[in-house]
C-alpha cells in the first residue's frame, strides 16, 4: 500500500521549448555551465546553455541515451551499439568500445559513470522483449556483463564514495543495491533489493536515478509524475510533482548543483492521453535546495 506523503513545495520551470518522445539521459557540466540530454527515439542531442538560456539540437546517426563528461573538448555518448567520443566542436564520432554491436534488436539504455572512472551501461530491447537486456561495466575499451535478463535496465548510479551501486528493471518495478570494490566499480557481492514500486509515494515505476552528496537517492517515477528522493536506508525524503507523467530521469545543475533537471516523455501516448498530458516530453528545472554532486569523469582507454 502507498503511504501519503507531503509533497515537498516546489514548482518546476520549463527549462526549454524542446519536446522529446523519449527524453533522457541528462547530465550538467559545471566547467561549461550546459545541460546535456537525449531524445532516444528522436535521435537527438540537446545541449542547453544556463548562461545565454539558449538550447541547441545534435542530430545523431543513431540511437544514444546516456552521455559522460571527458574534458572540455569531448565527452562520450552511450549509443545503441556502444560507446563512442564526441568531439564537442566538431560532433565527430569515433567508437570506443562496442556493446551488443552485433544485436540490431538491441540498444542502450540507462547508463552513469562509477567514481573510480569505469562506467556501467544498460542494454534493452528495442520493443522492451523480455528480459533481452543486461548491465555492463565498461572500463579499459572492454564491455563485461554484469547482470543479465533485465527488460528495462534504470536507475543506474553510485554513492559518493563508490562503495554502493544501485540499478532497477523499470518492469519489475524493484530497485537493488549492491556492495562494490570503490576502485574498479565491480560488484563483491549479490544484489539486495533496496526498494520496491510500493515505495514510490505517487505511484509509477522506477526509471533513472541520481544521488547526491549525502548519498540520497532521488529517482524519477514513470508513470508518477514525479520525483522522490531516499535516504541511504531507504527512508522517503521527499516528493516533487513534475507536470508530466512519464518522468525519466534527473539531474543536479548549477554552479551549487542544488537544482534538480528532469526529462520526460510522451512515448506511448495516444491522443487522448497526450491532450491531457501537454507538459509530456518536455525538460523541467525544479529548485529543491538540493545538495548535489558533480559526475565523475569517464576514463577513457590508453591511446585516447
Amino acid at each position: 500500500m502507498v503511504t501519503p506523503v507531503s509533497i515537498a513545495m516546489a514548482t518546476p520551470q520549463r527549462l526549454s521549448a524542446e519536446c522529446c518522445e523519449l527524453g533522457e539521459g541528462p547530465v550538467y557540466d559545471p566547467d561549461s555551465d550546459t545541460l546535456w540530454w537525449f531524445d532516444i527515439l528522436g535521435h537527438t542531442l540537446f545541449e542547453h546553455r544556463f548562461a545565454t538560456a539558449t538550447t541547441r539540437h545534435h542530430t545523431l546517426p543513431r540511437m544514444a541515451s546516456a552521455l559522460a563528461l571527458v574534458d572540455g573538448d569531448r565527452h562520450v555518448l552511450v549509443m545503441e551499439d556502444g560507446l563512442y567520443l564526441r568531439r564537442i566542436a566538431t560532433g565527430t564520432l569515433t567508437r570506443l568500445t562496442p556493446i551488443e554491436a552485433a544485436r540490431p534488436d538491441t540498444r542502450s539504455n540507462d547508463a552513469r559513470v562509477h567514481p573510480s572512472g569505469a562506467m556501467w551501461v544498460g542494454t534493452m530491447g528495442k520493443s522492451a522483449q523480455h528480459q533481452a537486456g543486461a548491465i555492463y561495466h565498461c572500463a579499459g575499451g572492454r564491455a563485461r556483463a554484469l547482470f543479465d535478463r533485465i527488460t528495462i535496465p534504470n536507475s543506474i548510479c553510485f554513492s559518493p564514495d563508490g562503495r554502493w551501486g544501485y540499478f532497477a528493471d523499470t518492469a519489475l518495478n524493484i530497485l537493488w543495491r549492491v556492495r562494490l570494490d570503490p576502485q574498479t566499480g565491480l560488484p563483491l557481492e549479490e544484489r539486495d533489493i533496496f526498494l520496491t514500486g510500493d515505495d514510490l509515494p505517487l505511484g509509477g515505476r522506477f526509471d533513472g536515478s541520481v544521488t547526491d552528496a549525502e548519498g540520497n537517492l532521488w529517482n524519477a517515477a514513470w508513470g508518477g509524475g514525479s520525483v522522490s528522493g531516499f535516504s541511504p536506508g531507504g527512508q522517503l525524503i521527499a516528493t516533487y510533482e513534475v507536470p508530466a507523467a512519464q518522468t525519466s530521469c534527473p539531474a543536479f545543475v548549477g554552479p551549487r548543483l542544488d537544482r534538480l533537471a528532469v526529462t520526460t516523455a510522451w512515448e506511448g501516448q495516444d491522443e487522448a492521453a497526450r491532450a491531457a498530458d501537454p507538459g509530456a516530453g518536455f525538460c523541467y528545472l525544479i529548485d529543491g535546495a538540493f545538495e548535489g554532486k558533480a559526475e565523475p569523469e569517464f576514463r577513457l582507454p590508453a591511446g585516447y
